[in-house]
């Protein structure tokens, strides 16, 4: 195989902790020849809960020295919470880099709903954004949509990510608002509208009061991360990324070990 003429610049994933795995899982599968390298901002964890005028600050602060230090190719914000708030904000202060978001998939949950009843499973920031109104009010006026903002729930994955055991009845307490009945039709699509859900999703279907779709973006984000990412012929995958930077700089030895399962060194 011809190695490339230029070394190729990485793909960064950015994400508050570490459910940005789950971009960067189907991110990886898309974009084989790239590196990658996955930040998480585990000492802002969780975003939920922050005042907004300091969230955009920091995450502003944070992409000044991620730029500088990584000069990536793109820059796939894995964060619900932090692209709605902040994306705007980003793409003006560094015009010449070009960001990916991730924002709730209300607009392909209201095309595929059968009942018109939908929920948005969210944190508490992303549901009272006013990009999340947007979105309903742009793509599903014709669909009743309950908004869900889970206090507890990005803790509760990143410790069962990690392997921790998390109880059954703490958890239906955080879903249980996304099951409505009215007018003899249920919810039939929950959007799980913040990356750390889906690795609890196996979770979700069982103690669900009865079936709906677990609506997942990972991989439509990934694949619009494709699309702007330049495709070079013969490229060869560098050994000099692929790994993973936590702002606290002290991930504990379960989070350590699970960046090695998803091939990632922990700097």
């Amino acid at each position: 195989m011809t190695a490339p003429t230029h070394e190729l610049k990485p793909v960064l994933v950015f994400d508050s902790g570490i459910g940005g795995l789950t971009v960067l899982r189907e991110a990886r599968v898309l974009m084989p020849e790239r590196g990658f390298i996955y930040v998480a901002d585990d000492a802002g964890f969780p975003y939920g809960g922050w005042e907004e005028q300091a969230l955009k600050e920091r995450v502003i602060g944070l992409f000044g020295r991620l730029l500088e230090e990584h000069d990536p190719e793109v820059c796939i914000i894995a964060c619900n919470t932090a692209f709605t708030l902040v994306g705007a904000d980003l793409r003006a202060a560094f015009p010449q880099m070009t960001f990916v978001g991730t924002v709730p998939a209300i607009k392909p949950a209201a095309e595929r709903t059968r009942s018109g009843l939908v929920s948005v499973l969210a944190t508490p920031g992303t549901v009272k954004r006013a990009y999340t109104r947007d979105l309903i009010q742009s793509f599903a006026q014709q669909c009743h949509v309950r908004l869900v903002g889970s206090e507890n729930l990005a803790r509760m994955a990143e410790a069962y990510i990690r392997g921790d055991a998390v109880s059954d009845d703490a958890v239906l307490a955080e879903i249980d608002q996304c099951f409505v009945e009215k007018n003899s039709q249920r919810t039939d699509i929950v959007v799980l509208a913040c990356t750390h859900y889906p690795f609890m999703a196996n979770l979700f279907r069982r103690l669900a009061p009865w079936p709906v779709d677990w609506l997942d973006p990972a991989e439509a984000i990934a694949r619009r991360a494709r699309t702007l990412v330049p495709q070079i012929a013969d490229a060869v995958h560098p050994d000099n990324f692929d790994f993973a930077v936590f702002t606290s700089g002290n991930p504990d030895f379960a989070t350590r070990r699970l960046m090695q399962g998803f091939g990632l060194s922990t700097r």
